[in-house]
């Protein structure tokens, strides 16, 4: 398909314009959306022109390679389905393998990795909220993707004051490409994420959708006082990452606030994630020996608590696809799986996990069920400390250094689960 597109017609103009007042309404009727001038934005702003194609998968779970689907928007034959699926609030599916996108050819493809996706709606108004835009405010976006985000920002905030940080060059030239369309006045540079952007500095608003397992400094040192910050906190597990939100006050203090959340961004490229799915037919052959336990499956929702297990129980990952909770150490070869409300858990191999997971929920308990944490960000740089509070039944640790992790940042991935 060609970059230079055609016009849309007046009959799909008003298609897309009732598809995205009715994912509007969704967000509205959902509790999601409850910001005013986000929702002007989120209806003036046309995602279509920002996602013009969508890849579909159309091989099941396991298959590989993989064979997928790629809706051309300005095809007769996928322009409803594309429609539905940009509005439908999910990710759509924009990019493998880094490729340029002003070539592409609709139809089945066959292979290759999604390297660039959009955010699914509501993780994208959630975070947008927390930020409190307002006109005239100067907002970085960090690892932009293909623009939605910096659309809708720009909408709120006014032209010339936003900008994002792609380092995929084809991603970069695609998202300006279609946000000068829209005529919002934003701009999208290449670089790396993980700098900022020192030439436009300094900002009120900054939004990273790369998650990273520490704050970069220069992203503190590019916050204006009386600004916001927001990233995703990625641990080794995907199962429990954490939300960032580092304010400076107007006389210039840094205050930073972690909260465990049940999903963020996906990280920077080269981190390495744990996953449970290679375990799950070693685990299925042998279930481990069972045991009494004085420790109930934590909620879900306790978020303060699995924020601080992935930092101390390192080495744990949850395999949300079991059915009752299950926690595995890859590294170790060994998992937890809790008895449905029997009183009882089943251990495999050397390493208890159930027995770290009930001392570390005892001192949770002990530090009073903490939900939010404190960071320390020493100026200049240096060791980020954790805290739940003061006195030593505090939970406390130390967040691993950006050295630890391939300096590379990765495009927009949207949410992971």
């Amino acid at each position: 398909m060609s970059h230079s597109r055609e016009p849309m017609s007046a009959d799909l103009l008003a298609v897309a314009a009732a598809a995205r007042t009715a994912m509007v309404d969704r967000l509205v009727a959902d509790g999601v959306l409850t910001d005013p001038r986000l929702r002007d934005a989120l209806l003036r702003v046309r995602r279509e022109v920002l996602l013009p194609h969508a890849y579909v998968r159309v091989s099941g779970p396991g298959a590989d390679p993989i064979d997928w689907r790629l809706l051309d928007g300005s095809h007769p034959d996928d322009q409803a389905e594309w429609l539905d699926l940009v509005h439908s609030g999910d990710s759509v599916l924009l990019q493998r393998d880094g490729e340029p996108l002003d070539a592409l050819v609709r139809g089945p493809v066959t292979g290759g990795h999604m390297t660039s996706m959009s955010t699914y709606a509501p993780a994208t108004v959630e975070v947008l909220q927390c930020l409190d835009l307002e006109r005239g405010q100067r907002f970085l976006d960090l690892g932009s993707g293909p623009g939605i985000s910096l659309a809708l920002a720009a909408a709120v905030t006014g032209p010339g004051l936003t900008t994002g940080v792609e380092r995929a060059p084809h991603m970069r030239v695609f998202a300006q490409r279609n946000l000068d369309r829209l005529g919002l006045g934003a701009v999208v540079v290449e670089g790396d994420a993980l700098g900022g952007h020192a030439a436009g500095a300094p900002y009120d608003r900054i939004h990273s959708g790369i998650g990273v397992p520490c704050i970069p400094l220069a992203w503190v040192e590019q916050l204006a006082p009386g600004g916001t910050l927001l990233t995703t906190l990625v641990t080794r597990t995907p199962s429990w990452p954490g939300q960032i939100r580092a304010t400076r006050t107007p006389k210039g203090r840094l205050q930073v606030v972690l909260t465990g959340r049940p999903r963020g961004h996906r990280p920077l490229l080269g981190y390495e994630w744990l996953t449970a799915v290679n375990h799950r037919p070693q685990f299925k052959a042998d279930p481990g020996r069972p045991r009494p336990t004085r420790l109930a499956p934590p909620d879900n929702d306790a978020y303060g608590f699995w924020i601080a297990a992935a930092y101390l129980a390192p080495g744990l990952v949850r395999d949300f696809q079991a059915d009752t909770m299950t926690v595995v150490a890859p590294d170790e070869d060994s998992s937890a799986v809790a008895g449905p409300g029997d009183g009882t858990v089943r251990v495999h191999g050397p390493r208890d996990v159930w027995a770290e997971l009930e001392d570390l929920h005892d001192a949770w308990e002990r530090a009073g069920r903490p939900d939010t944490y404190r960071v320390d960000v020493p100026d200049g740089g240096g060791p980020q400390r954790v805290t739940s509070g003061p006195g030593r039944m505090a939970l406390t640790w130390t967040l691993p250094p950006l050295a630890t992790v391939p300096h590379q940042t990765s495009p927009s991935l949207g949410s992971c689960p």
